[in-house]
């Protein structure tokens, strides 16, 4: 598989990641606005072009796959040119600005016969992974509640890049750009949430967008979740602590890979706890992060299987992050899924 990687600010660690699948995947082009910066990245690798355009990247024949870690208003631009180019898109979060712009993606995808990826990477962290088998075995049993906290640091300088801050050009604060893993997790582990309420503000740097945000779910299976997010903790954490009604199970604490092991489970009974062992004896470890997602892919695309992460799974994300800037707005309770003649199909952004 040829693969270029577009936007090489994340798209750096996309290009690490794609160089350890090496036995099947090969970068031949990297795209940067800032030429110098596309220039050094495609020096160190052999064989790889520098562009500075993505159009030069769509008239290529010999690309299978565009990797797209641009800024998030020009993603679903971005992706339709992919599409129409007759190639694969992988897209970092968040994908697009609505649901309404989701569905157009499902039917250009339809329409092409190319797939979209979103970036989700997080769900493939060993961590999660272990507890996702127990949940998919029924050896954790009905959840109860589930306690999310996002707790990162954003200064002034990380919103001296002009896009971020904006709704225009980041689409959203704290919730979109920086809890959205979090709550994929949630969702992943748990499933839909049913209801939602939120309140946000903006304390900690003079932005448009959120930076602080509290959330209260109810979930479709009646389990109840709490979710907290900043930009403005000066020791940064990342914490999924879910309770069922065999087990617990509580993240490591580390802010950008909390996903990854180590977890700690806790089955209610030594019964549950041999199950448990047991279970976990069969546990296959596969590679993580972005590296995990993008082998993942490959296995589906070439074995015609459904992609690890889907447009459906991105259009329940942004359904639920929809929700929750409706219900802060509007200070009401917000329920899911959202009615087809909902205005807010078409968006979050304020008018």
């Amino acid at each position: 598989m040829n693969v270029a990687v577009v936007g090489l600010n994340i798209g750096q660690l996309h290009v690490a990641s794609w160089i350890e699948l090496r036995e099947w995947a090969r970068v031949v082009a990297v795209c940067d606005v800032d030429e110098a910066k596309a220039e050094g990245l495609a020096g160190r690798l052999r064989g790889c072009d520098a562009v500075t355009d993505l159009r030069a990247i769509c008239l290529r024949d010999d690309i299978d796959v565009v990797d797209l870690c641009t800024p998030p208003s020009l993603h679903f631009d971005h992706i339709r040119q992919v599409l129409e180019a007759g190639k694969h898109a992988i897209c970092e979060k968040p994908l697009v600005a609505s649901l309404t712009d989701v569905d157009r993606l499902a039917e250009l995808e339809r329409e092409t016969g190319k797939r979209v990826m979103p970036i989700f990477q997080y769900r493939f962290g060993r961590g999660l992974q272990k507890l996702k088998l127990l949940v998919d075995t029924g050896i954790a049993g009905d959840a109860h509640t589930t306690n999310v906290e996002v707790a990162w640091r954003r200064r002034a300088e990380y919103y001296a890049v002009p896009w971020r801050g904006k709704w225009a050009t980041e689409l959203g604060g704290v919730l979109l750009s920086h809890a959205v893993h979090a709550l994929d997790m949630l969702c992943y582990i748990v499933g839909p949430a049913a209801r939602v309420f939120a309140r946000t503000a903006t304390r900690v740097n003079p932005i448009e967008v959120e930076d602080c945000a509290s959330a209260s779910l109810t979930m479709a299976d009646g389990s109840l979740a709490t979710v907290s997010a900043t930009l403005g903790s000066p020791a940064e954490i990342s914490r999924h602590r879910f309770s069922f009604a065999n087990l617990s199970a509580e993240s490591n604490t580390e802010p950008y890979t909390n996903s990854s092991d180590p977890w700690v489970v806790t089955g209610d009974t030594p019964e549950a706890e041999a199950r448990i062992e047991e279970a976990l004896a069969t546990f296959e470890p596969e590679p993580e992060g972005y590296a995990g997602q993008f082998a993942r892919w490959h296995t589906a695309v070439t074995g015609g299987r459904e992609l690890p992460v889907t447009l459906a799974d991105a259009r329940a994300s942004l359904e639920l992050i929809t929700a929750l800037y409706v219900s802060a707005r509007e200070g009401r309770d917000v329920a899911l899924p959202l009615d087809s003649d909902d205005p807010a199909h078409e968006g979050w952004i304020p008018r």
